[in-house]
């Protein structure tokens, strides 16, 4: 059963932007905060960030603070992570997740309730 659904992903070259987007299938996620999670080949899954529902504070991993900016639109029931400056690694699969709290778990895989099936980035030139 898929609950959230991913897109935005594709192809660009270092130093290039995506933006991703993650909607829900059924429910509002007023009350969920999200999670952006990616993972490499050969490599374990990583947490990059999250946006709490009651405040719409975030949090970012290190390694892509002050290039990439989670944001929610509750109008339109989405999240979307903006990606600048790219990396050839950040080639990865990426996932969002939501959990059902006030505010995110940060890099707590274990407390998001839902996952969606992921939408490949790839950095390369």
């Amino acid at each position: 059963q898929v609950q959230l659904v991913e897109s935005g992903g594709g192809l660009v070259q270092p130093g290039g932007s995506l933006r991703l987007s993650c909607a829900p299938s059924g429910f509002s996620l007023d009350y969920y905060s999200i999670g952006w999670f990616r993972q490499a080949p050969g490599k374990e899954r990583e947490w990059v960030t999250c946006i709490s529902s009651s405040d719409g504070s975030t949090l970012y991993a290190d390694s892509v603070k002050g290039r990439f900016t989670i944001s929610r639109d509750n109008a339109k029931n989405t999240v979307s992570l903006q990606m600048n400056s790219l990396k050839p690694e950040d080639t990865a699969v990426y996932y969002c997740a939501a959990e059902r709290s006030a505010y995110c778990s940060g890099n707590d895989f274990w407390a998001y309730d839902y996952w969606g099936q992921g939408t490949q980035v790839t950095v390369s030139s």
